[in-house]
């Protein structure tokens, strides 16, 4: 049978795992929002333009800051919630590292409170020394 401890160990390292799942999340997150943020820039620049090919198109520029907007209020919203997530699994793997501390602390001392019986044990089966004046030596 596997000792606690180092069940604990496995799932603290499946936790770690989904953290760093998490991470990954909220960098692509995060990298999606940059891209987007560039694209919205460019827009703006258009709409700013006083090129005529851009004042013909400004109707549609509008239209699409309007949806690059929700778009990056929405990629916010996701990055917030895989923040949370990443926060959340971070403390699960906290709590459970500690766990397994407190587990491995415990079967170590239990051992070694094992290892003293055996001793007392051995002590006890071998019997006490006799004394030279009970051999009337």
């Amino acid at each position: 049978m596997k000792a606690r401890s180092e069940k604990l160990k496995r799932l603290v390292a499946v936790q770690r795992h989904l953290e760093r799942m998490a991470e990954s999340e909220v960098a692509e997150t995060a990298r999606q929002r940059v891209e987007l943020a560039g694209t919205i820039d460019v827009v703006v620049d258009a709409m700013g333009s006083a090129h005529p090919m851009h004042r013909v198109f400004s109707g549609h520029y509008s239209s699409q800051l309007g949806r690059l907007v929700h778009k990056d209020q929405m990629l916010l919203g996701i990055q917030q919630v895989h923040e949370a997530r990443m926060v959340k699994e971070r403390a699960k793997g906290d709590r459970l590292e500690e766990n397994m501390k407190d587990a491995r602390l415990q079967e170590d001392r239990e051992s070694a409170d094992n290892s003293v019986l055996d001793l007392i044990d051995q002590y006890v089966s071998l019997g006490a020394p006799a004394s030279r004046k009970v051999d009337g030596r």
